[in-house]
Protein backbone atom coordinates (compact mmCIF):
# COMPACT_ATOMS: atom_id res chain seq x y z
CA UNK A 1 0.00 0.00 0.00
CA UNK A 2 1.45 3.36 -1.03
CA UNK A 3 0.04 6.51 0.54
CA UNK A 4 0.64 10.24 0.53
CA UNK A 5 1.00 12.09 3.82
CA UNK A 6 1.35 15.80 4.52
CA UNK A 7 1.45 16.57 0.77
CA UNK A 8 4.34 14.14 0.21
CA UNK A 9 3.92 11.12 -2.05
CA UNK A 10 6.44 8.27 -2.23
CA UNK A 11 8.65 8.31 -5.34
CA UNK A 12 9.31 4.77 -6.50
CA UNK A 13 11.46 3.82 -9.50
CA UNK A 14 9.68 1.74 -12.12
CA UNK A 15 12.22 -1.07 -11.79
CA UNK A 16 11.62 -1.41 -8.04
CA UNK A 17 9.60 -4.27 -6.61
CA UNK A 18 7.22 -3.29 -3.81
CA UNK A 19 5.06 -6.04 -2.35
CA UNK A 20 1.36 -5.25 -2.22
CA UNK A 21 1.62 -6.18 1.48
CA UNK A 22 4.20 -3.46 2.22
CA UNK A 23 3.16 -0.02 3.56
CA UNK A 24 5.00 3.04 2.25
CA UNK A 25 3.84 6.50 3.28
CA UNK A 26 5.00 10.09 2.94
CA UNK A 27 8.41 11.39 1.91
CA UNK A 28 10.04 8.18 0.66
CA UNK A 29 12.37 7.88 -2.35
CA UNK A 30 13.05 4.40 -3.68
CA UNK A 31 15.76 4.03 -6.35
CA UNK A 32 16.14 1.57 -9.22
CA UNK A 33 16.04 -2.16 -8.52
CA UNK A 34 15.09 -1.83 -4.85
CA UNK A 35 12.92 -4.58 -3.39
CA UNK A 36 10.50 -4.04 -0.52
CA UNK A 37 9.02 -7.30 0.77
CA UNK A 38 5.74 -8.20 2.55
CA UNK A 39 5.07 -6.57 5.89
CA UNK A 40 7.74 -3.87 5.49
CA UNK A 41 6.73 -0.41 6.73
CA UNK A 42 8.49 2.73 5.48
CA UNK A 43 7.15 5.82 7.24
CA UNK A 44 8.47 9.09 5.83
CA UNK A 45 6.30 11.25 8.05
CA UNK A 46 8.98 13.05 10.09
CA UNK A 47 11.60 13.39 7.36
CA UNK A 48 12.68 11.84 4.08
CA UNK A 49 13.65 8.19 3.68
CA UNK A 50 15.96 7.66 0.68
CA UNK A 51 16.82 4.12 -0.37
CA UNK A 52 19.67 3.53 -2.82
CA UNK A 53 19.83 1.34 -5.90
CA UNK A 54 19.64 -2.43 -5.49
CA UNK A 55 18.78 -2.38 -1.79
CA UNK A 56 16.54 -5.09 -0.33
CA UNK A 57 14.17 -4.30 2.54
CA UNK A 58 13.12 -7.74 3.73
CA UNK A 59 9.85 -8.88 5.29
CA UNK A 60 8.54 -7.09 8.38
CA UNK A 61 11.21 -4.37 8.52
CA UNK A 62 10.35 -0.93 9.86
CA UNK A 63 12.16 2.15 8.57
CA UNK A 64 11.03 5.40 10.19
CA UNK A 65 12.39 8.90 9.78
CA UNK A 66 12.74 11.31 12.64
CA UNK A 67 15.01 11.82 15.60
CA UNK A 68 14.57 12.97 19.19
CA UNK A 69 17.26 15.64 18.67
CA UNK A 70 15.22 17.46 16.00
CA UNK A 71 11.60 17.50 14.90
CA UNK A 72 12.64 16.29 11.44
CA UNK A 73 15.30 13.72 10.66
CA UNK A 74 16.10 12.13 7.33
CA UNK A 75 17.20 8.54 6.79
CA UNK A 76 19.60 7.76 3.94
CA UNK A 77 20.20 4.14 3.01
CA UNK A 78 22.88 3.45 0.43
CA UNK A 79 23.07 1.11 -2.55
CA UNK A 80 23.20 -2.69 -2.39
CA UNK A 81 22.14 -2.81 1.27
CA UNK A 82 20.29 -5.81 2.67
CA UNK A 83 18.05 -5.02 5.62
CA UNK A 84 17.25 -8.40 7.16
CA UNK A 85 13.85 -9.69 8.22
CA UNK A 86 12.30 -7.83 11.12
CA UNK A 87 14.96 -5.12 11.43
CA UNK A 88 14.01 -1.71 12.82
CA UNK A 89 15.90 1.24 11.32
CA UNK A 90 15.82 4.78 12.74
CA UNK A 91 19.37 5.62 11.68
CA UNK A 92 20.67 8.78 10.09
CA UNK A 93 22.59 6.95 7.37
CA UNK A 94 23.65 3.52 6.22
CA UNK A 95 26.45 3.30 3.66
CA UNK A 96 26.69 1.12 0.56
CA UNK A 97 27.04 -2.68 0.57
CA UNK A 98 25.90 -3.17 4.16
CA UNK A 99 24.11 -6.11 5.76
CA UNK A 100 21.74 -5.28 8.59
CA UNK A 101 21.09 -8.66 10.24
CA UNK A 102 17.66 -10.06 10.99
CA UNK A 103 15.85 -8.54 13.98
CA UNK A 104 18.50 -5.86 14.48
CA UNK A 105 17.52 -2.50 15.91
CA UNK A 106 19.31 0.60 14.67
CA UNK A 107 18.36 3.53 16.90
CA UNK A 108 18.30 7.28 16.25
CA UNK A 109 21.16 9.23 14.67
CA UNK A 110 23.33 6.18 13.91
CA UNK A 111 25.80 6.45 11.03
CA UNK A 112 26.97 3.18 9.46
CA UNK A 113 29.84 3.18 6.95
CA UNK A 114 30.28 1.12 3.79
CA UNK A 115 30.80 -2.67 3.69
CA UNK A 116 29.66 -3.20 7.27
CA UNK A 117 28.01 -6.25 8.79
CA UNK A 118 25.54 -5.74 11.63
CA UNK A 119 24.91 -9.11 13.28
CA UNK A 120 21.42 -10.53 13.68
CA UNK A 121 19.68 -9.34 16.83
CA UNK A 122 22.15 -6.50 17.36
CA UNK A 123 21.06 -3.29 19.10
CA UNK A 124 22.91 -0.18 17.89
CA UNK A 125 22.58 2.57 20.48
CA UNK A 126 21.69 6.16 19.53
CA UNK A 127 24.38 8.26 17.90
CA UNK A 128 26.86 5.42 17.33
CA UNK A 129 29.19 5.91 14.36
CA UNK A 130 30.39 2.72 12.71
CA UNK A 131 33.43 2.98 10.39
CA UNK A 132 33.68 1.27 7.00
CA UNK A 133 34.21 -2.53 6.95
CA UNK A 134 33.19 -3.04 10.59
CA UNK A 135 31.55 -6.11 12.12
CA UNK A 136 29.13 -5.15 14.90
CA UNK A 137 27.67 -7.68 17.34
CA UNK A 138 25.79 -7.79 20.62
CA UNK A 139 23.40 -5.87 22.83
CA UNK A 140 24.42 -3.12 22.95
CA UNK A 141 26.26 -3.34 19.64
CA UNK A 142 30.04 -3.17 19.77
CA UNK A 143 32.54 -3.22 16.95
CA UNK A 144 34.03 -6.71 17.12
CA UNK A 145 36.64 -6.04 14.47
CA UNK A 146 36.75 -6.05 10.69
CA UNK A 147 33.90 -7.70 8.82
CA UNK A 148 34.80 -11.40 8.34
CA UNK A 149 35.60 -12.16 4.72
CA UNK A 150 33.45 -15.32 4.71
CA UNK A 151 30.37 -13.18 5.49
CA UNK A 152 31.14 -10.45 2.96
CA UNK A 153 29.21 -12.41 0.28
CA UNK A 154 26.10 -10.68 1.57
CA UNK A 155 27.54 -7.23 0.90
CA UNK A 156 28.98 -8.15 -2.50
CA UNK A 157 26.54 -10.66 -4.05
CA UNK A 158 23.42 -10.63 -1.88
CA UNK A 159 21.79 -7.73 -3.69
CA UNK A 160 21.90 -9.60 -6.99
CA UNK A 161 20.09 -12.50 -5.32
CA UNK A 162 17.26 -10.16 -4.30
CA UNK A 163 17.22 -8.48 -7.70
CA UNK A 164 16.70 -11.88 -9.34
CA UNK A 165 14.06 -12.88 -6.80
CA UNK A 166 12.17 -9.60 -7.24
CA UNK A 167 12.19 -10.12 -11.02
CA UNK A 168 10.67 -13.58 -10.54
CA UNK A 169 7.94 -12.12 -8.29
CA UNK A 170 7.18 -9.39 -10.84
CA UNK A 171 7.04 -11.97 -13.66
CA UNK A 172 4.34 -13.82 -11.71
CA UNK A 173 2.37 -10.62 -11.18
CA UNK A 174 3.03 -10.46 -7.46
Amino acid sequence: MIRSFNRKTPEIAKSAFVSEAAYIVGDVKIAENVSVWPGAVLRGDLGCISIGQGTAVEDNCVIHSGTPSAPVGNVTIGAQVIIGHGAVVHSKSIGDNVLIGMNSTILHDVIIGNYCLIAAGCLIRPGMEIPDKSFVTGIPGKISGPAPEQLMWWTKEGSQHYLDLAAAYKAEGL
